[in-house]
């Protein structure tokens, strides 16, 4: 990428910044008479046609102004962006909205992070669940219900609670379900879910040989746990704000979005190839491997629980977003959520 001149980058800077606004192209006086250069029309003018012979800018029409390319969008965000950070206020209001005394269960904080974020960024928030298969396992427990009767319970760091009613061919004492479900805790804490191999559940099964027939159907809970290929929730949020900004008015662009929001699989994909990635990651345009939101920039961050990835956070809207506040507000929300999750 070219080095460009002192002049050139606050020409670019205002270009952006202005578009960003008004979402109209932007012209050399409409530079020069808001953003006090210094400078005259002309050599404005200049300048910025320079600019889209560089390709950081393009001209939608002849007689029109000029707007920003990929390429000036990707130079604004790497180079010329400053950082933002919300007020006081702003950051309480997020972290009040999600530390909620009523929200104990991880989807509903996670349901509500996703309303927080497209409120706040007026774009569409997509948030995948945390993947179960990925979960620590925290215990196991096995209640009785009756003389012949057990509620076999397991729990992970992230919240997952599955659980399995068994049927007791003979009655077991709390005493030795007790040692039972010690053992068991014991020997799974702190391993995944898929690191749970049917070769660890059959070294179980030889340990408790005694008591396999009573546990057998607390093994299949682990067993069929193992079998599931569960794909996290995609949580979406603002659906329709995308749909409200002006690129996106044609009949055609709308029905493409709509029908990507129906497509929770691939938006599963989209945002799995975020877990790898750290800290705030912004992708504009044609930088998304998928075709469908080539016309879009989709900025993300992974969550945690004790710093282990759960998931990824992803604001989509057009390549005109305003990429300094919904990148602040985005860094204030994964906080608070990781804060609250662990």
């Amino acid at each position: 990428m070219e080095v460009l001149s002192e002049r050139k980058k606050r020409i670019l800077h205002a270009v952006v910044a202005s578009h960003i606004k008004t979402a109209d192209p932007v012209g050399s006086r409409t530079v020069a008479r808001t953003y006090r250069m210094g400078l005259s029309s002309a050599t404005i003018r200049n300048e910025m046609a320079d600019l889209e012979e560089m390709g950081y800018l393009e001209q939608p029409h002849t007689s029109a102004g000029r707007i920003p390319s990929q390429k000036g969008y990707r130079y604004y965000v790497d180079h010329l962006m400053t950082s933002s950070k919300l007020s006081d206020e702003e950051e309480l209001s997020i972290s009040r909205s999600l530390s909620s005394e009523k929200m104990r269960e991880i989807e509903q904080i996670i349901a509500n992070a996703v309303k927080v974020l497209s409120a706040v960024t007026r774009q569409t928030s997509l948030i995948m669940g945390p993947q179960f298969q990925k979960s620590t396992f925290q215990q196991m427990r096995i209640l009785p219900l009756d003389e012949r009767r057990g509620l076999v319970v397991l729990i992970t760091d992230s919240g997952f609670i599955k659980n399995k009613v068994i049927e007791l061919n003979q009655s077991l004492s709390p005493p030795e379900l007790q040692q039972v479900v010690s053992y068991l805790n014991h020997k799974l804490f702190g391993l995944s879910i898929d690191q749970v191999t049917t070769s660890l559940i059959n070294e179980l099964k030889r340990d408790l040989f005694r008591r396999l027939e009573i546990l057998e159907q607390a093994f299949i809970l682990l067993e069929e746990s193992l079998r599931e290929e569960q794909q996290a929730r995609v949580y979406l949020g603002g659906t329709t704000n995308i749909l409200s900004q002006p690129e996106f008015k044609s009949v055609d662009k709308i029905h493409r979005m709509l029908s990507l929001f129906e497509q929770e699989s691939l938006l599963f994909e989209i945002l799995e190839k975020g877990l790898s990635e750290e800290g705030i990651v912004v992708k504009i345009g044609t930088e998304n491997e998928y075709e469908d939101i080539h016309e879009c920039s989709l900025i993300t961050a992974t969550y945690k629980i004790k710093q282990r990835v759960l998931g990824t956070i992803g604001v989509l809207g057009p390549t005109r977003m305003d990429y300094r506040w919904i990148i602040a507000v985005l860094r204030c929300l994964v906080d608070q959520l990781n804060r609250t999750l662990s």
